[in-house]
């Protein structure tokens, strides 16, 4: 009995994505599909580097960055290293992303100042 396989179209349609982005996770060889003439042939554990792929992309992660963590497995070793790597990054882009938030609503109250100012100041000059 073989293993159950998928198609391109199939994790496309599934992941909803293009069947672009997977020939390109092909390319950079991270997945491996099997050869059938023309037709790729995807394994489970193909599909499930997609999907960890298309996590970490969802949560800020790099192409780099998932793949290292995604790498790490190690089901003999309880995953430990893997997890620490993914906890350090995650923790990082926690971070980037909080200081991003802090910058952002700097701005906005800066505008909200400015333009309360214009706001006056055209309210003062209608007024004389």
């Amino acid at each position: 009995m073989q293993d159950k396989t998928y198609s391109i179209s199939d994790l496309a349609a599934e992941f909803g994505v293009t069947t672009r982005t997977i020939r390109f996770y092909e390319e950079k060889g991270l997945v491996h599909p099997q050869r059938e003439g023309q037709k790729r042939l995807y394994t489970p554990a193909d599909r499930v580097r997609i999907k960890l792929i298309l996590r970490g992309k969802r949560i800020g992660m790099s192409l780099q960055e998932s793949v290292e963590v995604i790498d790490l497995y190690d089901p003999e070793h309880n995953n430990e290293e893997q997890l620490h790597s993914l906890i350090s990054t995650v923790t990082e882009k926690r971070q980037r992303l909080l200081q991003q938030k802090k910058d952002i609503d700097e701005m906005l109250a800066g505008l909200d100042e400015v333009q309360a100012l214009c706001e006056q100041s055209l309210k003062d000059s209608h007024g004389k």
